[in-house]
């Protein structure tokens, strides 16, 4: 199935909605220099037919990379079982000696149930690898493809981006009431202080303070969540990358220098980073993994390309139903 690309308006509308999900449409109008109305009418039909979802995401818990094989005839169910999972913030179906890979988030001492006892039931899984995640150099809600410039994107940012830390400390300090705002931030991410106000039975500035704190601190990461293939980047992979231990820094930082990469990340076990990248076809992906300045860190790289997205930044897609 084809995604359609969306137009230029859409699309620069997106690209403020990458640097604040929960932008008001007057300040992406002022932003853009088009007309508020315009801009509202034009973001409301994107988030009514889900070409952008906006999700509040808590990376609470230890992160894992889970790479698997599967049964021949079974790599679409059991990539839909991992995709269902609570806890998993992405699955994708890949080409290679990975079935498919998703990241999941593990609670403090509950790793070992999980992959002796949880993953292995899983119907159609025959292998996998666990590749606890180290630190994280970029996440899909830092990554901006260019679709605005500087000053717009200044202009719309309301928070600084923060880099979340894979750990499983940070929840414990949070209230009931602030753990009640993060799961109605996860369903919508543009709920209104006054609609979350009233899920969770406070008031509306105390609910505008609690999610301020809650931006300011790291807890919540807002993303908008949007196939690449609507931008015009079809051509997705994940890269396997081999470094010497020395390296990983450098390598990190230079992947950082893309707009194309989505997503990077330390990890341990065989690879040492596994990236994320989104070009536009497969000729601008030769000359990523051959040419761009990271690759003169990397010993060795192994790519695989993305089939299938079943799930992104905790949003299920439809065919992993």
């Amino acid at each position: 199935m084809q995604t359609p690309t969306v137009g230029e308006l859409d699309r620069r509308i997106i690209g403020c909605l990458q640097v604040d999900g929960r932008a008001s449409w007057r300040r992406i109008a002022a932003a853009l220099g088009e007309p508020e109305r315009t801009v509202a009418r034009h973001g409301t039909r994107l988030l009514a037919d889900r070409t952008v979802v906006v999700t509040g995401l808590s990376i609470h818990g230890e992160a894992s990379l889970l790479r698997a094989a599967c049964m021949q005839a079974a790599t679409r169910v059991a990539a839909a079982s991992l995709a269902r999972r609570d806890g998993v913030t992405f699955t994708y179906m890949l080409t290679g000696s990975a079935d498919c890979v998703a990241e999941i988030m593990c609670p403090a001492g509950r790793l070992g149930e999980l992959l002796l006892d949880e993953i292995p039931g899983i119907p159609g899984l025959t292998q996998f690898t666990s590749l606890p995640i180290l630190r994280y150099f970029r996440t899909v809600h830092e990554w901006q493809p260019g679709l605005v410039t500087p000053a717009e994107a200044e202009a719309v940012r309301g928070y600084p981006a923060i880099t979340p830390v894979p750990s499983d400390q940070r929840i414990a300090s949070l209230s009931r009431e602030e753990r009640q705002i993060l799961r109605a931030l996860a369903t919508d991410g543009r709920r209104t202080h006054d609609e979350i106000a009233r899920l969770v039975g406070l008031s509306e500035p105390t609910v505008r303070r609690r999610v301020d704190y809650l931006r300011r601190e790291g807890h919540v990461h807002f993303r908008a969540v949007v196939d690449p293939a609507a931008l015009g980047l079809p051509v997705e992979a994940i890269l396997w990358i081999k470094a010497a231990p020395t390296r990983v820094p450098q390598l990190g930082d230079a992947l950082l220098l893309s707009p194309n990469v989505r997503y990077a990340a330390a990890v341990m076990g065989e690879h040492q980073v596994v990236a994320d990248v989104t070009v536009a076809d497969r000729a601008a992906l030769y000359a990523f993994v051959t040419e761009a300045p990271w690759v003169r860190h990397a010993e060795n790289v192994e790519t695989s390309l993305v089939v299938r997205a079943l799930k992104r930044s905790g949003i299920l897609d439809h065919r992993a139903d």
